[in-house]
This record gives structure tokens, C-alpha cells and sequence, in this order.
């Protein structure tokens, strides 16, 4: 499903949640904070590369780059690959890369 996925489905679901269960620790909310088309697709057949930029909720600590199943409510569950960025107004910024 992630392959077929384009910005166009994303732009719906900004600034909404996208939740994170992790064993042992409370639920983490991300806010889905922009989405950015990143230029012309490779080939005529391949999605336009875009890019997902997500603010954790304020704390002083942050998830780790890595793999993680984010759900939303209109788009269900995504295992996606996100990396912190750093801190913005106090919340930590992820972001996801779509090729």
C-alpha cells in the first residue's frame, strides 16, 4: 500500500494525529505538520517523491530514528520510516521520505 501512496493522500490529513503504541508507554501523538512535494518523479510510471514533516507532542524526549506503525483514522496503519529533525516550539520534528 505505502508504494501506491502519494502526497495527494496526505494533504487530507494535515495537522491531524497519527498515533504511536509502543509497548509499555503511553500512547504518542504526531501531528502531521506539512507535506511537500519533492520535485518531478523519476520516470512517467513513479510516484512524485514528497516528504512528510511530523511534530511529537511537547517532551523532552523523542522517538529514535527507526520503523514505526503510525495510525490514522482515515488512512489506517503505515509502517513508516521516520528520522527526528530537532526541536520546533518545543516539540520534536520527524520527518518521512517518499521515493
Amino acid at each position: 500500500m505505502l508504494d501506491k501512496l502519494t502526497s495527494a493522500d496526505f494533504l487530507p490529513q494535515l495537522h491531524q494525529p497519527f498515533v504511536i503504541r509502543l509497548d509499555g508507554i503511553a500512547l504518542i501523538e504526531l501531528e502531521l505538520a506539512s507535506v511537500t512535494d519533492l520535485g518531478a518523479a523519476p520516470l512517467p510510471e513513479m510516484r512524485r517523491p514528497f516528504s512528510l514533516l511530523y511534530l511529537g507532542p511537547a517532551s523532552n524526549q523523542y522517538l529514535q530514528q527507526g520503523t514505526y506503525r503510525l495510525e490514522n483514522e482515515q488512512l489506517g496503519a503505515l509502517e513508516l520510516f521516520i528520522a527526528p529533525l530537532g526541536p520546533r516550539q518545543g516539540r520534536m520534528e520527524y520527518e518521512a521520505i517518499f521515493t
